[in-house]
This record gives C-alpha cells, structure tokens and sequence, in this order.
C-alpha cells in the first residue's frame, strides 16, 4: 500500500478527506497539481509494463482531474486568464487521452510536463505571496506565524471551488 504523508497508510481515505477539508483554496490547487501528475504517471507506468488496466485507470483518474481544474475556474474573476488556463487544461486533457488511445508514453510525458510546469508556478505564486503578505503584516501580527497566515488568508486567482473526488 502507497505510504502516505507522515507514514500515514491505515486510514488513507481518512487522511485525504482530513487534508482536504481543512486546507485552502491555494493548498486544494496544489492537491489537484499532485493528483494529475501522480495518476498520469501511473498511467505511464501501465503502458510501459503493459498493464493497460493500471494505464486505463492512470489516466482515467488523471483527465478527471483535469477537468476539475477546468471546471473550477471562474470567469467572473478574470475572464482572459481563466481562458487561456481552460485552453492550457484542454491540450494537457486531450494529451491524457490520446496517450492512452495510441498508448504512448512519450505523448503522456508531454501532459506530465505541463502539468509538473504549472505545478512548479503555482508553488512559486504561493511562496511570492506568502512573502507580500509578511512584510505587509504589522510587527504586532507577525508572531502569530505564517501557518496561522496560511489558513486566514486566500489567493486572488480565477479559480473557484476545488474538489479532489477521484
């Protein structure tokens, strides 16, 4: 059984669903980013031991997380950005499922990639405004600590709800 963050694998679903309604909107995106690579890997992995049931499930798990992140943009935010996100999210979808139609790794590499890319943007988005928000903080408020900032506060982006249903 996969081992889980701090070894914890007893309960795994109850770990998930713990970690999952106690974090943030940032943490949930960033949930999101991990569950997309993670699956399509395991879809390359299927395809390169030619178990195609682990492949089918990779992927499949994969491209429903993909479209969880289009399907959580909000327009009424930033209508441009959110579109070319949902562009982005829709190459990087139709390249899970062509990878698993021709079964080509290389092509799944390409959607891992991306994915990995915007996952690698959105750490340094959430580090950039972790920083903004403690120096803008009052020395008063700064011994509250940056977790307590973490959980408080919230990213101005285009995305809305976040759901990590497999």
């Amino acid at each position: 059984m996969t081992d889980y963050i701090g070894g914890m694998n007893k309960h795994p679903n109850e770990y998930l669903n713990n970690a999952v309604m106690t974090a943030s909107p940032e943490q949930l995106q960033l949930m999101l980013y991990d569950g997309a690579i993670r699956f399509a890997r395991q879809g390359i992995e299927g395809l390169n031991a030619k178990d195609y049931e682990k492949t089918y499930n990779g992927f499949s798990r994969a491209q429903k997380i993909v479209l969880e992140l289009i399907n959580a943009l909000n327009y009424d935010i930033d209508r441009d950005m959110c579109s070319r996100m949902a562009g982005l999210y829709s190459f990087i979808y139709r390249k899970l499922v062509e990878a698993s139609a021709q079964r080509d790794a290389s092509i799944a590499g390409e959607a891992v990639k991306l994915l990995e890319y915007q996952r690698e943007t959105w750490v340094m988005l959430l580090d950039k405004l972790r920083e903004e928000r403690a120096a803008a903080e009052p020395a008063g408020n700064a011994a509250r600590g940056a977790w307590a900032s973490d959980q408080e506060d919230t990213v101005d982006t285009c995305y809305g709800t976040l759901s990590v249903q497999g």
